[in-house]
């Protein structure tokens, strides 16, 4: 019942959404409508009764320019994350969600970039576009490096494109754990189960020092941050 009172309200944010895009779209406005989506996940999580405990923003500079990593249990982690990192972020998303209706042309608006997960040369083309937009607007990503959602909560073996994304804009790494997701909303189920969902931000990783010759050092460093938050829970 949850899920479809939050699914009646998105709908009527969708048509908010449209008329905003309409005013916004000729004087190239986009913090505003990036503000009203972080309301309208904070409003997401309060509807389906999700309680989320969060440690680890406070070491964050939030004029810096970061590629957040976090592991990736539950359709419900992107838009919990979307809402918590404190600052405008945007999004590597699989082209799929950009065939919604107002919401992809929305996203495509304001910085969110789709990328074919079936297409090597797809997928380059999109971390090149994330690395222009970082290097022209200073826009932070947010990125899951399994490419997928895991099927039994365990981490699975991380994509180097984001690292990529990373060492070519210079932005620093921030690992991101999340617990509980996976339990409330696995993978291939609809609703949603009320509880505790855990979100710990590692301290940043820089990148300075690693290039494609020493690239695995890296996510090797990355994935250990993640893993760490896991057992720990």
């Amino acid at each position: 019942m949850r899920t479809v009172v939050l699914l009646l309200i998105y709908v009527i944010l969708t048509f908010f959404l449209l008329l905003l895009l309409l005013v916004f779209w000729p004087f190239g406005i986009r913090d505003p409508l990036l503000g009203i989506a972080k309301w309208a996940m904070s409003l997401g999580s309060k509807v389906l009764g999700l309680k989320v405990k969060v440690s680890g923003r406070d070491q964050l500079d939030r004029k810096s320019a970061y590629i957040f990593m976090a592991n990736h249990l539950s359709f419900l982690d992107g838009p919990l994350l979307f809402w918590l990192i404190p600052r405008s972020i945007r999004v590597i998303l699989k082209k799929e969600v950009f065939r919604i209706p107002v919401i992809g042309v929305g996203m495509r608006y304001v910085g969110f970039v789709p990328v074919d997960r079936k297409s090597m040369r797809g997928g380059k083309r999109s971390i090149a576009k994330a690395i222009q937009l970082m290097k022209k607007r200073g826009y932070s990503f947010l990125i899951f490096p399994e490419g997928t959602r895991s099927r039994d909560g365990r981490l699975q073996a991380f994509k180097r494109g984001g690292f990529v994304l990373a060492l070519e804009s210079k932005a620093p790494i921030v690992p991101v754990t999340i617990n509980g997701t996976y339990e409330l909303m696995p993978c291939g189920r609809i609703a949603t189960k009320r509880g505790l969902v855990n979100v710990f931000f590692h301290p940043p990783v820089p990148v300075e020092g690693y290039d494609q010759s020493n690239l695995s050092t890296l996510i090797d460093k990355v994935k250990g941050a993640i893993e760490s938050g896991l057992r720990s829970s």
